[in-house]
């Protein structure tokens, strides 16, 4: 990224061409390669405009949104409505990735994988459409990213290959004694992990009270109860009558030639079969429905309990609708001081209560969920809400609220953080949300500012108080339903299911069965041919484009705090990260760090109260968080470096704000309201659960580090496994400890927000940072205060007794010690994580280490884990300080996935890719590196590699090592895996029934109460 250029140029290059200006050549009715231009729009909130296209063959709809952005985006979409459960759709979005008439490879997206430039390529199942979408900066990658996918979903190899739909949705397998049977298959895997968490249960049924006439009643990704139902023949209409062009909708984003792009689509689209001319499956509206209140029993801890309300919203059509209750709902909800969630707290019905907005679909609804619901209150919390709600209208909500929502809503419409995914890619979702249900109306979702200006004109009457009456207190469509934990689910349902089948079958149809599988894994097993390969495009090393600089940081010195500034192109936003060194907390002191990080910000201060606070962080700052991190040493791979972060965001105008916020923050906040603390630990709990059962492979990597560095063993200490134990001690025994706890937060604060264990990261002028500092005055927390009668404070390591203060000179953290364990969450799968310490062997991250993980992830682990194993994911990687690791996601193995780790050495030894292959490695590899990165995101990766003693040039250093890695270097490397299983660490999160299967010695501990199978 050029750090000459203007700070304020939200694209990632900088062009001349004014996109918001229609071009002369795309006048409406112009007709370029048989694709006509209906009309044109400029969108000021993207720098430019929409072209709205219809290919005249094929009654294709299409749109370009038009800009200067070099990460140029092309999906195809198209409308699917479920008639049923059994995820066909779903499998379907699998499946036609999966090899295509013109490139007869059985993996084209990993092929995709290991050879493009891509900067994003995937594919989603929405509860009504399919989305296929590829992004690249590298414009001749985009048209081959393009072909491959255009190919994929209009001539799949599906219709040739029957047992792709076994792969990847569902198929028989049979023990080795021919006695029992089970399922496997991708999507059936994928999904059983899914449905084990309980906000997907709610969902599901959720959208069956709510729409219980339309296709939204049905589970888009499929029931593993109903995804053995479906069959070939039904497999194969499905997708003939809904990958059709005339239901597809094809949106092109970013700085495109458009007669190229247009001329590139016809020839692919103009060939484009029709098979069948039966129609696809409808769209309906739900007419109002008030449904009466549903149960629902699901296998999960008692914890687990929750009660939903649901209100539909009304049409998607009504952007400016839709938005206005998001910013109600915020204002409601969006905090522990919003008045409907603090009335809801205060009941003490359950331990949370959040809301969520579902979008996406035809009519958008509102949830409001009560977490950990105690026994019976689902009359009392239903009653509660509506009275709530009906006070808030009688009395008004109060602008200062929801002018705070509006604020904030506008700095992230503003700011465009989509999550991780590309401009053209987000924008291309937000075009689906209206004009998948109105050909009219393709681009309302991408306007912003009208409804902005009427939202904010709203505030002059009682519009929102109409709003809120209108979605909850005089609803004409809602629900409600209450999810019930119990001991047993369905998992013996579907043994009891399979034995019933298997004992209907002769020896010779079981043999059958088993044959069939067998022919599977062979089809599975047997390589693609050199002449499918050579089907597929592929760059070369002479594509590759210059490295993108890393952008310059200075230091400024002169300050309290020594000051790194940044020098990243924003949109006028201010990021601000506060580093707070906690190398002088004591070792049994680091899980109160951790809640102390969870309170700021929710407690009252020296001046002001805990609403008062919120409302002013979100009027006038983008973002405020605290956190706790712990990074390790490149230099010292036995050193720990922990801090508590306090990260800030606004838009320039507001940077005072900024700086005396959190100051004031964490200088004098009161810790003296205990129910509002126990309100804070109880969400962290809740929160750190679902963790657990939705990306166990998340929590067990973090637990694997921790067996070989002690910086992971900090990690542990402050957001594993080990500060949710001590978290649930703490919660279980509150009362007693409460007082405890508020002088240990108090003490804290004094310990810790000191100029000399600050540092200071900023993105923004010299001039501003000036003006921060300037804003948050005299760097000085606030006087120490005494302890509370009847409170005491335990003296720890390093502790003066008579000061609560810690006068420890360094963190005494314990030495690591490798372990095999496993954690039982409910669920039916299990998230496998095995890693060595290989820092002596080589296993350092560098750039032929990333050639390498590529290789063993796609070539290998992908058939190994996935294709045979059932798994939904897998992965590997070295780290920088020399951990290798291993994880698979949502798999229904243990043993067998652990040995195909262990078999990766051996694999990588005699790894022989063809030329090309290699060549398409490196030029993945090597364009990784130069992955267009949002301002804050690529602000913190350069602040963590500062922290951990890496050389600023460190991606650039290994780009380079890439770009020259040989096979024989990246076969070198196995050498370093060879004996992993003398030196493994294993941690498996998941199902008590999959963990006791395992033959490992794995020490096997229930984390979550009775660790229940759903």
């Amino acid at each position: 990224m050029d750090t000459t250029t203007d700070r304020n140029i939200p694209t990632s290059t900088l062009n001349t061409q004014d996109y918001t200006e229609q071009l002369p050549e795309l006048a409406d009715g112009t007709t370029i390669a048989n694709f006509t231009v209906e009309r044109f729009e400029t969108i000021e909130e993207i720098s430019g405009g929409a072209y709205v296209i219809r290919h005249n063959p094929t009654g294709a709809r299409t749109l370009w949104l038009a800009n200067a952005d070099s990460n140029k985006a092309f999906s195809i979409a198209f409308k699917t409505p479920p008639t049923n459960d059994t995820g066909v759709f779903h499998i379907l979005e699998h499946s036609v990735l999966c090899g295509s008439d013109k490139f007869p490879v059985k993996e084209p997206f990993t092929n995709l994988l290991k050879t493009s430039m891509q900067t994003f390529l995937n594919a989603m199942t929405f509860p009504d459409k399919t989305m296929y979408p590829v992004a690249s900066t590298n414009e001749q990658d985009l048209y081959n990213l393009m072909d491959v996918y255009i190919d994929a979903v209009l001539f799949p190899a599906i219709y040739k290959r029957p047992r792709i739909l076994e792969q990847e949705g569902w198929h028989y397998e049979l023990s080795d004694d021919g006695k029992t049977l089970s399922y496997n298959g991708v999507v059936f895997n994928e999904m059983k992990g899914a449905l084990s968490d309980p906000d997907e249960i709610m969902i599901a049924e959720m959208n069956r009270q709510l729409f219980p006439n339309t296709a939204y009643r049905f589970e888009s990704g499929g029931n593993p109860r109903a995804i053995p139902q479906l069959s070939y023949d039904e497999f194969i209409d499905t997708h003939a009558r809904h990958y059709s062009l005339s239901n597809s909708y094809t949106i092109l984003y970013g700085n495109l030639d458009i007669k190229r792009a247009l001329a590139f689509l016809d020839t692919r689209y103009s060939a484009a079969p029709t098979r069948t001319t039966n129609a696809p499956n409808p769209l309906a509206i739900q007419q109002p429905v008030v449904a009466s209140p549903a149960q629902i029993t699901m296998a999960t801890t008692p914890d687990n309990a929750s009660v939903t309300l649901g209100f539909v919203i009304g049409g998607a059509k009504d952007r400016t609708r839709v938005l206005g209750v998001d910013i109600l709902m915020d204002a409601l909800m969006g905090s522990n001081e919003a008045p409907l969630k603090r009335a809801i707290l205060n009941a003490n019905l359950g331990d949370d209560v959040v809301s969520y907005l579902m979008d996406s679909v035809a009519q958008p609804f509102v949830l409001i969920e009560l977490k950990g619901a105690k026994p019976d209150v689902a009359d009392a919390f239903r009653e509660l809400v509506y009275t709530t709600c009906r006070e808030l209208i009688d009395k008004g909500i109060g602008n200062h609220l929801i002018g705070a929502s509006l604020a904030q809503a506008e700095f992230n419409l503003r700011e465009s953080e989509w999550g991780g995914y590309p401009d053209g890619v987000a924008l291309a979702m937000q075009a689906l949300n209206s004009w998948l249900y109105d050909d009219a109306n393709p681009i309302s979702y991408l306007h912003y500012e009208d409804s902005l200006a009427f939202l904010r004109q709203a505030l002059e009457n009682s519009w929102y108080e109409t709003l809120l009456d209108e979605l909850i207190c005089s609803s004409v469509h809602s629900a409600q339903v209450e999810l019930v934990p119990t001991e047993k689910g369905d998992a013996d349902a579907e043994v009891q299911e399979l034995a019933a089948f298997a004992a209907t079958r002769t020896s010779e149809q079981l043999a059958d069965i088993s044959r069939e599988a067998a022919a599977l894994r062979a089809e599975q097993d047997a390589p693609d041919s050199p002449e499918a390969l050579a089907s597929l495009p592929i760059l070369g090393i002479e594509d590759i484009g210059p490295a993108a600089p890393e952008p310059g940081v200075h230091l400024v010195d002169s300050y309290p705090a020594p000051s790194y500034v940044h020098e990243v192109p924003t949109k006028h936003i201010n990021y601000i990260y506060s580093y707070f060194d906690l190398r002088n907390i004591a070792w049994d002191d680091l899980p109160y760090v951790s809640i102390l990080s969870d309170l700021l910000g929710k407690l009252e201060t020296a001046k002001h109260s805990a609403a008062e606070l919120d409302t002013l962080i979100e009027t006038n700052l983008g973002r405020l968080s605290f956190f706790v991190e712990s990074t390790g040493r490149v230099d010292d791979v036995h050193a720990a470096c922990p801090r508590l972060v306090v990260s800030s965001a606004s838009l320039s105008e507001k940077l005072p704000y900024a700086a005396h916020i959190p100051a004031e923050i964490w200088s004098s906040t009161q810790f003296i309201d205990k129910d509002r603390i126990l309100n804070a630990l109880q969400q962290r709990r809740i929160s750190m659960e679902q963790a657990f059962i939705g990306a166990g492979h998340s929590c067990a990597i973090n637990r694997m580090l921790s067996y070989f560095r002690k910086n992971a063993l900090v990690t542990e200490q402050l957001n594993g496994v080990d500060f949710y134990q001590f978290l649930c001690d703490l919660i279980d025994h509150f009362d007693e400890r409460a007082d405890e706890l508020c002088a240990t937060l108090e003490r804290m604060t004094h310990d810790i927000f000191t100029a000399d264990t600050m540092e200071l990261s900023f993105t923004g002028s010299d001039d501003e940072l000036a003006r921060w500092w300037e804003a948050i005055g005299e760097f000085a927390t606030a006087a120490p205060v005494p302890v509370p009668t009847g409170a005491s404070i335990p003296a720890g390591n390093g502790q003066d007794s008579n000061t609560g203060l810690n006068t420890t000179s360094k963190l005494q953290i314990p030495e690591p010690r490798i372990k095999n364990e496993a954690f039982a969450v409910p669920g039916n799968v299990v998230f496998v994580v095995e890693g060595k310490d290989g820092q002596a062997d080589g296993c350092v991250s560098d750039g032929v280490w990333a050639v390498a993980n590529r290789a063993i992830i796609l070539d290998y682990l992908w058939n190994e884990v996935r294709v045979r194993g059932g798994a939904y994911g897998c992965s590997f990687d070295t780290t920088n300080t020399g951990v290798a690791r291993f994880f698979s996601y949502r798999d229904p193995n243990v043993d067998a996935t652990i040995q195909r780790y262990e078999n990766t050495a051996q694999w990588l030894k005699t790894w022989s890719p063809s030329d090309d292959e290699f060549t398409g490695y490196v030029v993945s590899t090597v364009s990784s590196f130069d992955t267009p990165t949002k301002p804050h995101a690529l602000v913190r990766r350069q602040d963590l590699m500062r922290m951990s003693g890496q050389d600023p040039q460190v991606r650039l250093r290994h780009r380079e090592e890439a770009l020259h890695a040989t096979v024989e270097k990246v076969r070198e490397r196995a050498e370093a895996l060879s004996d992993l299983s003398e030196k493994r660490g294993i941690c498996v999160f998941g199902s008590q029934a999959l963990l006791e299967t395992s033959k490992l010695d794995l020490t096997i501990v229930p984390l979550m109460g009775a660790a229940t199978e759903a």
